[in-house]
């Protein structure tokens, strides 16, 4: 069983910056995926970033890429998200998640899901 929360949204101006936290407990956390997706009112829950269970390999969606940086620390069991630049199309609530999949941009494949953080970016 793992259990994810996130913490760090809020209010932020237009080209401000946010870092999203995702603790996480349970085991063998440093033997998975980890990956951050949003989901804005009326939209499906979208890809954003993901990285690799020891953190050397990361992937982002284009949208996000120069913006977003994504990052884990396994003694810590924390992901990550550092979001600059941010404009009010990043609205949405942020969800941490774990998968044990390969095919990481598809929340289908998620086993588990934070309760998820509200990010609003004014204009």
């Amino acid at each position: 069983q793992v259990q994810l929360v996130e913490s760090g949204g809020g209010l932020v101006q237009a080209g401000g910056s946010l870092r999203l936290s995702c603790t996480a407990s349970g085991r063998g956390l440093s033997t998975v995926t980890m990956a951050w997706f949003r989901q804005a009112p009326g939209k499906e829950r979208e890809f954003v970033a993901a990285t690799s269970r020891t953190g050397s390999i990361t992937y982002a969606t284009d949208i996000v890429q120069g913006r977003f940086s994504i990052s884990r620390d396994n003694a810590k069991n924390m992901l990550y998200l550092q979001m600059n630049s941010l404009k009010p199309e990043d609205t949405a609530v942020y969800y941490c998640g774990v998968t044990y999949s390969a095919r990481i941009t598809s929340h289908a494949n998620y086993a588990y899901w934070g309760q998820g953080t509200q990010v609003t970016v004014s204009s």
